[in-house]
């Protein structure tokens, strides 16, 4: 993100994890960065709204769910009301455990409600975005909309099984975002659509799956934002409609 130009930039469930990571890197870099943070339950909002004190002109908080439409259209007419163009809009919202909602061991698992749950928060979501933020994309400037998404999602790369709702979430996920860049292209060319791989990160979405993972291998927040950060910087257009891994390489579908 150019710190010599205005940028503005949409965090999309900015009130913890990675989207909270992506705010602090951007209010702690010099520039002119304007960023709006979506939150979905006011009481989670301790951190962001630590930071929306310390900087009052440059952090705007706004609420919504992701699974609401209605809520995505006054976000972000909320925006238009202050700007008529974003340069990146990253979503960061997703889902693999709430409540009694767990990923599946097995197919006795199967639950159609909880299937349903987790493709509107990470299939949905996404889309219904891109919809609706197509107006505040179509400038000529270079612009960036990423989704945060899984390799567990590559169908390719699937050898051990399981979790199925997560996976066919984040398969979907991929497949919307693919299928989004193409009408991107023609309707907004500047604008680069893709999928990303975070790698495991201490969160508290991967926190009951941590005990496993090699300690390299687990990454801070900090250190997936300053990766991640590090991939959308070197983007191209002819990068639009794919999906990589947080160290830059491209993943199968």
């Amino acid at each position: 993100m150019n710190q010599n130009t205005t940028s503005n930039v949409l965090i999309v469930g900015a009130s913890q994890g990675i989207g909270l990571g992506f705010v602090k890197k951007l209010l702690n870099q010099s520039g002119n960065t304007q960023v709006y943070a979506t939150y979905r339950r006011r009481k989670s909002l301790g951190d962001l709204m630590e930071l929306a004190s310390a900087y009052p002109d440059r952090l705007n908080c706004l609420a919504m769910d992701i699974t609401e439409e209605g809520q995505i259209e006054a976000v972000i007419e909320a925006i238009q009301a202050q700007t008529d163009k974003l340069h990146y809009a990253l979503n960061c919202v997703g889902i693999l455990h709430e409540g009694s909602l767990q990923p599946e061991k097995s197919l006795r698992q199967i639950n159609a409600e909880q299937l349903t749950r987790y493709f509107q928060v990470n299939s949905l979501g996404s889309v219904l975005l891109a919809k609706h933020l197509l107006p505040l994309f179509r400038h000529s400037d270079r612009s960036i909309f990423a989704s945060i998404s899984a390799k567990i999602g590559s169908i390719g790369d699937n050898r051990l099984g399981g979790w199925y709702g997560y996976r066919a979430s984040k398969a979907a996920l991929n497949m919307l975002m693919r299928t989004v860049s193409i009408e991107y292209k023609r309707k907004s060319p500047r604008t680069i659509v893709v999928t990303l791989h975070p790698g495991t990160t201490d969160t508290r979405l991967s926190k009951p799956f941590q005990k496993n993972v090699p300690a390299e291998k687990l990454f801070s927040v900090e250190r997936t934002v300053n990766q991640l950060f590090g991939v959308l910087e070197k983007l191209e257009e002819k990068d639009s409609g794919q999906f990589f891994s947080w160290d830059g390489s491209l993943l199968p579908w």
